[in-house]
């Protein structure tokens, strides 16, 4: 009896000893690894990805480029079983749709973030995106230039945009135009503005076609006008008077991930000064720490007229928008 107590005693040690190596790697390794999940551009991982090396050597940053909608499917499909640590730069919206799957947490440094950023329900802001007029110089003059959302039904030969319901961005400008004017007459505003629309085959063709010389006027993010200013093109960004969105894409913890700690200091670290200057510097990005720089070039925030975005208001109603949109769509032809 006393032998057979000893044998089992060693295999119990045994298992106990190999169990990392029989089960996977388990515990030890989600406290050396954080793993992300993101629709950033492959340039800006490797770049940010170098970073976190420099800052948290001991920590392996493990990052699975994916499309937005990507993410989120791949962390409801993993929802039972998580097995990614955090959540790093898409959509507001997808965040906000879908806020059940994330764990709230708020950064070490989170009464540094600017306030019209603190939009979200269990997600944290991670750049600033604002909605912008470009316009062709060499085609319109000064007095020319659309300076309101219902000006640019009036733009002589259209105006560039993307599909609200391909585009994200597109239907955060369709949202801004609702916020603005109310239901009722921001859809007729709207409207409005569809019939003089052209659909640029892509996001990236938005602005392009108006730096190109082929339409007067596009709607699209600050910081892709911005590139073509800086490039040279002969365009201008213009901000409307009657009202803009300024709201964050952002990142989140996953709900029950491997690493929870890791995730903490992760988010940390994407909204500390040092990273959010380097967003500031490679993308033209807003930052949402205040204490961060501003892009060159681009006016403070503080003197565009920005209006408050309600991101549970955009999400809950984005299905009946995107139909209506659609049905307009078809309606024009367009």
């Amino acid at each position: 009896m006393k032998r057979s107590v000893i044998i089992i005693g060693a295999l119990l040690l045994v298992l106990a000893l190999s169990a990392p190596a029989v089960f996977g790697r388990g515990a030890p390794e989600a406290r050396d690894r954080v793993v992300a999940y993101s629709a950033h551009e492959e340039s800006i991982i490797e770049a940010m990805t170098a970073m976190w090396a420099r800052t948290y050597p001991d920590i392996e940053l493990e990052v699975i480029r994916m499309g937005s909608g990507e993410v989120i499917s791949r962390v409801r499909a993993e929802q039972s079983r998580p097995q990614g640590d955090v959540i790093w730069s898409i959509g507001g919206e997808a965040l906000e749709q879908n806020s059940d799957l994330l764990a709230a947490y708020q950064t070490a440094e989170w009464d540094q973030i600017e306030s019209v950023y603190k939009v979200g329900t269990n997600w944290i802001p991670y750049t600033g995106i604002v909605m912008v007029f470009m316009v062709n110089t060499d085609m319109l003059s000064e007095d020319q230039y659309p300076r309101t959302w219902p000006e640019l039904a009036r733009v002589a030969g259209g105006v560039s945009t993307a599909r609200a319901d391909q585009s994200g961005s597109a239907y955060m400008q369709l949202a801004n135009v609702i916020t603005i004017y109310g239901e009722d007459e921001g859809w007729d505003v709207y409207k409005s503005i569809m019939e003089n629309f052209y659909i640029a085959p892509s996001s990236g063709a938005v602005p392009r076609v108006v730096a190109d010389g082929e339409f007067a006027v596009c709607v699209t993010l600050e910081d892709n006008a911005q590139r073509f200013v800086e490039g040279g093109a002969p365009v201008k960004i213009v901000y409307p008077e009657d009202g803009v969105v300024a709201a964050p894409d952002g990142a989140a913890k996953i709900k029950g991930g491997p690493n929870p700690e890791g995730a903490r200091l992760f988010l940390d670290w994407a909204t500390s000064t040092e990273v959010q200057n380097f967003l500031v510097q490679q993308m033209g990005r807003r930052p949402v720490h205040g204490g961060a720089d501003s892009p060159s070039g681009l006016p403070p925030l503080s003197e565009i007229n920005t209006v408050d975005y309600d991101f549970g208001w955009s999400a809950a109603n984005r299905d009946a928008y995107i139909r209506r949109f659609t049905d307009l769509m078809m309606e024009m032809g367009l």
